[in-house]
């Protein structure tokens, strides 16, 4: 399964990026229940990219999430951390954190030149696979990530270019890094998603927060159809507002 994207990072800290507290500012923070539904169905079934095996079933991971940065400047991987440390903090059942051992990794995240993504690219999915991606999706960076026949993902693949901006490199990072957790088929159709090639975010906004908490809620388990999402949806999304509200301080 693959995806594509066509800081100090901490909520607080991205206001230090122009463009990213310009979006704060402007984000939207208030959803239907309807609304939340239909992107956590399109974003968490389907892929961008189909490589193999079944895409009709959740897919997340059942253990701790351990990143591992390869590559890349000192600032680059704070940055990253931060991310990191980021989406810790606003998914409520959600295990993840960084690690510096390459064989604890569950995401390997390789941070190269923009002009040395073709290659690594090649290098993680072989060279014709490559160029099918390069020729439908020509990316910035990219996720993929493997998983059992449980739907369970063991393994996480994230590319990402650092001589670029602070804002597309934090957009790419946080787009991929959350691809690479389960929801990764992108949409045109749900424009408050960072899982939307038109919609670049640069922070872990408040409707992807509700994707990633009702993907992680407990009840969600992997291999579920969309038949058996629906009739335990309605309590976890009760749960994910609760926790989305309390952790961004928002209205009840």
């Amino acid at each position: 399964m693959v995806a594509v994207l066509a800081v100090p990072t901490l909520r607080a800290a991205s206001a230090e990026n122009a463009t990213v507290a310009a979006k704060q500012r402007a984000e939207r923070k208030t959803f239907t229940d309807a609304e939340i539904a239909e992107g956590f169905l399109k974003t968490t079934f389907g892929t961008e990219f189909h490589l193999a095996g079944r895409v009709d079933r959740i897919r997340k991971y059942a253990v701790p999430v351990r990143v591992f940065a390869e590559g890349g400047s000192r600032e680059r991987k704070a940055q990253l951390a931060r991310v990191v440390a980021d989406i810790a903090t606003h998914v409520q059942h959600l295990d993840i954190g960084m690690t510096t051992s390459r064989a604890a990794a569950t995401i390997e995240v390789r941070l190269v030149r923009d002009r040395d993504l073709y290659p690594t690219i090649k290098k993680l999915y072989g060279s014709e696979r490559a160029r099918e991606i390069k020729a439908s999706l020509d990316p910035q960076c990219l996720s993929g990530f493997r998983k059992n026949d449980a739907y369970e993902i063991q393994h996480s693949d994230v590319i990402l270019a650092t001589d670029v901006s602070d804002f597309t490199f934090l957009d790419c990072a946080y787009e991929e890094l959350l691809q690479a957790l389960g929801p990764i088929n992108d949409t045109d159709t749900v424009p408050w998603t960072m899982f939307n090639d038109e919609v670049s975010m640069g922070f872990f906004d408040v409707y992807d927060q509700y994707i990633l908490n009702l993907l992680y809620d407990p009840r969600v388990t992997p291999g579920m159809t969309v038949e058996q999402i629906k009739a335990v949806l309605p309590e976890a999304l009760a749960d994910a507002r609760a926790f989305v509200r309390k952790v961004n301080d928002l209205p009840e």
